[in-house]
């Protein structure tokens, strides 16, 4: 819905073989943990292991297994969550690209299916120090 915005620009960071990047949520109403269903973080063609990604929000870091259940933590549209994978990255300019897989609970589409939205952004940034 509003996929333009979901990387925070100018926050790229790299340390010990790991990329971190903030995010916002591309949806106009709060959602709970166990909404963001996936995440993939790709930096200069180069996709973090989908093993290796983590997710923080609210001062907390989760992986997507645990969030799965999770309706304790929300994600909310004035926040910005951090995705974090392994991959080494240099510094200088690199093209970030987030791909983000969302349930919407609240709108049914069919019988026992809720909206799910897959959302992707790109930028090129420098990493931050």
């Amino acid at each position: 819905m509003i996929p333009d915005r979901i990387i925070e620009q100018g926050t790229l960071r790299a340390r010990n073989g790991r990329a971190t990047v903030e995010v916002r949520l591309p949806w106009y109403r709060a959602l709970p943990a166990s909404c963001i269903s996936a995440a993939k973080l790709t930096i200069d063609g180069a996709e973090a292991p989908a093993e290796t990604l983590r997710w923080e929000m609210n001062g907390e870091e989760f992986t997507f297994a645990e969030m799965k259940s999770n309706t304790q933590e929300w994600w909310f549209p004035t926040d910005s969550a951090v995705l974090s994978g392994d991959l080494a990255v240099d510094a200088g300019a690199h093209e970030v690209r987030v791909d983000l897989e969302l349930y919407i609970p609240y709108i049914i589409i069919a019988d026992d299916q809720v909206l799910h939205i897959e959302e992707h952004d790109t930028k090129t940034m420098e990493v931050a120090a």
